[in-house]
């Protein structure tokens, strides 16, 4: 979360300075004009009114005050006061309660946002398990990045796992949010980690992801019987020989290696686990290499359908495709910096991220 919060800051100390901004571009078009243009309507609608939403309780009575102080200043470079400035005054005054009424009910509004949003990123921190950094010839790094629009717990998890059979990685997102998303988060992991000590091979672990959807599905009602996850299982072998890979209707992962990206395309699409009945008992599995210093990037849609003001997507292929170096941190730093600046410093869904490299 440390991304998103830190540009959000960033642009918030930016905008603080507004409000004296436009009592400045007042002041300046009134002298500059002598008075020729009315300049009250702008300190008077402006000034408090961007203060409201900007700046501190305080800030706000201060920009009131101050945009009154500089009215009065430009009445006395002008002429003596007169009976009628009283009425843009009074407005002035009156319109610094108002914002200031509003600064009080914005402050409260974000306060009950930012705990809920700490509030689902405490229950997820504590549902997904915290990887290791190194399991085997793979280092490991991982983010979470919650909501800036959302409050309620996301579906995202992931999960790596050290077997007898190799080393085991699990993407997925599941459909909805709250306490449905959290049963079905943790009724995957669990069986993921059944499966991964257990099952020798990969299509045996994700039958029982499978499986364990189901069964899911077949307990409960109303829209969590209809859940569904989108999933990317990973395994690398013992002797480090290939990589497995199976997609369930997931995006396709990256492999970053020499300043070059591969999208692992998978060869025969799988529907997501959930709805496996439909499509077949078959489980393709794709190979790939994976050499050393190559970083495979798993990350759920909150990446790949972020969206600018303009509404397009953020493209994370060409972000990777540029020398970096062979550490997973940095790697998904580099993705993570990019999507919030292609976002204006925010996401639109929950995101999370893993990123593993092979470093012997």
């Amino acid at each position: 979360m440390r991304h998103s919060h830190n540009t959000a800051e960033k642009r918030r100390q930016r905008l603080r300075w507004l409000p004296a901004a436009v009592i400045g571009c007042a002041f300046v078009i009134d002298y500059s004009t002598l008075g020729g243009i009315n300049v009250f309507p702008l300190l008077a609608a402006a000034a408090p009114g961007t203060a409201a939403p900007l700046l501190s309780l305080r800030g706000t009575i201060a920009t009131g005050v101050a945009a009154n102080v500089a009215g009065l200043v430009l009445v006395l470079l002008e002429r003596e006061p007169a009976r009628d400035d009283l009425v843009p005054f009074t407005s002035l005054i009156l319109l610094t309660i108002v914002a200031s009424a509003l600064n009080v009910l914005l402050a409260r509004d974000r306060r009950q946002l930012r705990t809920s949003r700490e509030v689902a990123a405490a229950v997820q921190r504590a549902v997904l398990p915290e990887l290791p950094r190194r399991v085997r010839p793979l280092a490991v790094a991982f983010r979470y990045e919650v909501a800036h629009e959302e409050a309620a717990i996301g579906g995202d998890l992931f999960a790596v796992h050290e077997t007898p059979h190799g080393v085991r990685i699990l993407l997925a997102d599941v459909r909805g949010k709250g306490l449905q998303a959290v049963r079905t988060v943790n009724a995957l992991l669990g069986a993921f980690r059944e499966a991964s000590d257990h099952r020798p091979d990969l299509p045996g672990v994700v039958r029982q992801l499978e499986d364990r959807m189901r069964v899911g599905a077949a307990q409960a009602d109303g829209a969590e019987a209809e859940s569904f996850a989108t999933a990317v299982v990973a395994e690398l072998p013992p002797d480090h020989s290939v990589l497995h890979v199976a997609n369930r209707g997931h995006a396709a992962s990256l492999l970053v290696h020499d300043g070059k990206v591969h999208a692992l395309e998978p060869a025969t699409p799988s529907l997501p686990l959930g709805l496996g009945s439909l499509g077949g008992d078959g489980v393709p599995v794709d190979r790939f290499e994976l050499p050393v210093g190559a970083t495979l990037v798993l990350f759920t849609d909150g990446i790949d359908e972020a969206r600018d003001t303009e509404g397009t997507f953020f493209g994370p292929v060409p972000v990777l495709s540029r020398p970096l170096p062979s550490d997973p941190e940095t790697v998904l730093d580099t993705l993570l910096t990019a999507v919030l600046r292609h976002t204006g410093g925010k996401l639109q869904d929950d995101a999370a991220l893993v990123a593993v490299t092979r470093v012997e």
